[in-house]
């Protein structure tokens, strides 16, 4: 209904709606999902035009016919906003065409969150050389035939009440996805700004973190690079060894997400997670398999992924379990190294490609959303949502946080 509202108003050229919450039935929840949907539909990327767009609403009245409801629903309609606020970040940063969001613009935009934070977010960025002495051969491999240079992002939050856990966030972070040596084709390659989205959908939930400050302890890891053919870009047929110490044989430059995503989290796996979530764009057979609107999940721990199965629902974003099928290891293991980074089979790419990544999470309970179809919308989705980037994730992994938080 907000999402609707919004539209229409737009389209007539009106600037302001209001909306009356005084019956009854109305709650917490019809408030928030109003405005969530609202929010959503009010968005618009207009950054590069000479002239902009439709406008956008300006003021959204919400009606109470009892002042004693006033005050918990304005907390209701502010930590919403909070949350909006995020979501939008993330659409932003992916909707910037990659010549200006580059690796250093995405460590940048962390810089900016972490100041906006009050001190409650902390941002480290590492350089090329401080991940080589890391041993960060996999993602450095990606990195190597980029004219920019890689940037290894990490944030922290550190809940100002005492918190009984500690979460890791590992967002893919490929600021452009040309497929490098094993080149995509033209019409493959223009979307690929959105190829960051996972990393996007990071610094959106720190943003919200930063503002509404849940009792969880959370950590973000970014391996920010672009996949670019040059001289000097890795070779199929090449063999890297990952920080983790195994080996792996690159077989397809374009499957390079997962080549970085394992570096991240073997770092993350320093920090000594309870838990481990990560966020990527990652194959084009979870879009073959789920469609454009609809996730994959793959998780190696039932209660994790029931929560997130939950709070997807109560984010309405959609989000589908998939498994991760011991039999199809065999798929991603190697003649000459540890792993290679594509199957032996075409079929199934989602699932190896999950398989290959539960390798460097070792026993820590972990969860990993491939969103290559929702995070970047080729049409509208929806009442609520317009072509271009969605901030898919946000709204998930922030109902995720608050329920532990309480």
């Amino acid at each position: 209904m907000g999402g609707a509202a919004v539209q229409v108003a737009r389209k007539m050229g009106l600037r302001t709606i209001a909306v009356d919450f005084s019956a009854k039935e109305m709650n917490a929840e019809s408030v928030e999902s109003f405005v969530t949907g609202a929010m959503l539909a009010n968005y618009a990327f207009d950054a590069y035009k000479k002239q902009n767009g439709a406008k956008r609403v300006a003021e959204v009245d919400i009606l109470l016919a009892d002042s004693r409801m006033t005050l918990a629903l304005r907390k209701v309609v502010d930590r919403a906003l909070t949350v909006m606020a995020g979501v939008h970040i993330a659409r932003d940063l992916v909707n910037i065409p990659a010549h200006d969001m580059s690796p250093e613009r995405l460590a940048e935009a962390a810089q900016e969150i972490a100041k906006d934070s009050g001190g409650t977010i902390k941002v480290k960025i590492m350089e090329r050389a401080e991940c080589e002495k890391l041993g960060m051969g996999a993602y450095l491999a990606v990195a190597q035939g980029a004219e920019r240079p890689p940037k290894f992002i990490t944030l922290s939050y550190t809940s100002p009440r005492p918190a009984k856990k500690m979460v890791a966030v590992v967002g893919k972070g490929v600021t452009f996805d040309s497929g490098g040596l094993s080149l995509k084709p033209a019409d493959g390659m223009m979307t690929m700004k959105c190829d960051m989205a996972g990393g996007a959908a990071v610094l959106g939930l720190f943003a919200i973190l930063g503002k509404l400050r849940p009792r969880v302890n959370m950590k973000g890891y970014i391996a920010a690079t672009e996949n670019m053919p040059s001289g000097s870009a890795i070779r199929p047929g090449d063999i890297v060894r990952s920080m983790s110490g195994k080996t792996i044989e690159i077989l397809n430059t374009d499957a390079e997400g997962r080549l970085t995503l394992a570096d991240a989290m073997t770092f993350a796996l320093r920090d000594k997670p309870d838990v481990m979530v990560d966020l990527a764009t990652l194959t084009g057979a979870c879009m073959v398999a789920l469609g454009e609107e609809i996730a994959g999940l793959m998780s190696n721990d039932r209660a994790l992924a029931k929560e997130l199965l939950h709070s997807a629902k109560d984010a309405s974003e959609k989000l589908w379990e998939m498994p991760l099928e011991e039999r199809y290891k065999e798929q991603v293991h190697s003649d000459v190294a540890d792993l290679r980074n594509i199957a032996t089979t075409r079929y199934g790419g989602s699932l190896t490609a999950g398989l290959f990544l539960q390798e460097f999470v070792g026993e820590t309970p972990w969860a990993h959303l491939d969103i290559a179809g929702p995070a970047f919308a080729e049409r509208p989705m929806g009442v609520c949502l317009q072509k271009g980037a969605t901030g898919y994730g946000v709204r998930t992994l922030w109902k995720w946080v608050e329920g532990m938080g309480k």
